[in-house]
């Protein structure tokens, strides 16, 4: 199995393609879809969406893990994130992906088997599980890899039927 761990975003967007064979994890890649700040929103909501689903086409994708979104008490910043994680869920939907989505209590959880692990713990777990030299940059694109780690381990559990 060959997840695509996404940690959504507008400004960053952080990636990490995870191979799951015979229980060893393996990182295949990872990075950031980055957009300027003064680029129009629907500009960038268009580039997220093509590097993705250049990304999806990119690598033989069976699953897209994503972190399910929550409302902060910034409600602007709130529904752009919800626009960008719209297009990204698009182009999973058109690549034929299916989509599954994490808490960060799920992914602290599966990671690093702690739900209230630090952010430090959990990219370090990253790195250890995924046999990297040091911890993936930026922090979303660790993130990526960390929710890409969560579902390769929740997958064939209740856990991840139940986010189908």
């Amino acid at each position: 199995m060959t997840v695509l761990g996404i940690d959504p975003g507008y400004a960053i967007v952080g990636c990490g393609v995870v191979e799951n064979k015979d229980n060893k994890l393996r990182m295949l890649d990872y990075g950031a879809i980055l957009t300027q700040a003064h680029t129009p929103f629907n500009l960038r909501l268009e580039k997220i969406y093509r590097e993705a689903d250049e990304l999806m086409k990119k690598y033989p994708i069976d699953a897209v893990a994503m972190e399910k979104l929550f409302f902060n008490t910034n409600q602007k910043t709130a529904i752009d994130v919800a626009q960008a994680r719209g297009v990204l869920v698009l182009a999973a939907q058109l690549n034929g992906i299916p989509v599954f989505e994490y808490t960060p209590l799920q992914v602290k959880m599966s990671v690093v088997g702690y739900g209230r692990a630090e952010k430090k713990q959990v990219q370090e777990m990253t790195r250890f599980l995924l046999h990297l030299e040091k911890i993936p940059k930026p922090d979303d694109a660790a993130d990526a890899l960390a929710m890409a780690i969560c579902h390769c381990n929740s997958a064939g559990s209740l856990l991840g039927k139940m986010n189908q």
